[in-house]
């Protein structure tokens, strides 16, 4: 068998609707598992990956958490064929740091507003899971900052609650509008600031995606 490439685990991941969020060559201080060559950050792949879980039994079956059972079993199955050690951002404590290997993969940055921006999915970006391979794949240059180029920084501005901007995060004020009728509109299409964002107006969720994750956002 010739050795596997980064196209190769590309097509595995895409029989289960996700994609390659991101690459890197780990570092000691990286706190990937030791001898990994290659951490592959996977994420869902739209348009699809919504209808796609929505048929698992771990959707259908009325358990609790079943985006991370799901996610178990498929980054799970992918790791074998591709073999690889899988990796999980719940499942803690401890924590495996997600959001660190997102930036580290240069695909991600902080937004202006402070959560992660992905050059594809936007303020869309989750990570179901990744991949700890032995082998050094080679990996493609990282793209540009994508904030660097927008123009009208809508992000800046989106929250109708204004909980969400450049000066940080007030949780209270947001679970306040969110419990409030004029919280409506982002239980059940989403955050106004994540869908603001003209990358993640590319990588839109249908609407039931995003009252699936406002709700477990909200519990």
């Amino acid at each position: 068998m010739p050795p596997m490439t980064l196209q190769d685990v590309a097509k595995l991941a895409g029989e289960w609707r996700l994609d390659i969020f991101g690459a890197f060559h780990p570092e000691p201080g990286d706190l990937a598992p030791d001898g990994t060559g290659t951490l592959l950050l996977l994420g869902p792949r739209e348009p699809g990956f919504w209808n796609h879980f929505a048929e698992s039994p771990e959707y259908r079956d009325g358990d609790q958490d079943p985006l991370d059972r799901w996610s178990r079993r498929a980054v799970s199955a992918i790791a074998e064929s591709a073999v690889a050690e899988p990796l999980f951002p719940f499942g803690g404590p401890p924590y495996r740091p997600f959001q660190r290997w997102a930036i580290r993969s240069g695909r991600a940055w902080q937004s202006p507003v402070g959560m992660l921006v992905h050059d594809l999915a936007g303020l869309m970006a989750s990570y179901r899971g990744a991949l700890a391979l032995g082998k050094r794949l080679d990996l493609p240059d990282p793209p540009n900052r994508p904030c660097d180029s927008c123009p009208d920084r809508p992000c800046e501005t989106a929250c109708p609650a204004s909980a969400l901007g450049t000066r940080g995060y007030d949780v209270p004020v947001c679970r306040e509008f969110l419990d409030s009728p004029d919280g409506r509109e982002c239980m059940t299409l989403g955050c106004a600031v994540r869908r603001s964002c003209p990358l993640s107006r590319l990588h839109a969720r249908i609407p039931e995606q995003s009252a699936f994750h406002m709700r477990a956002f909200r519990g």
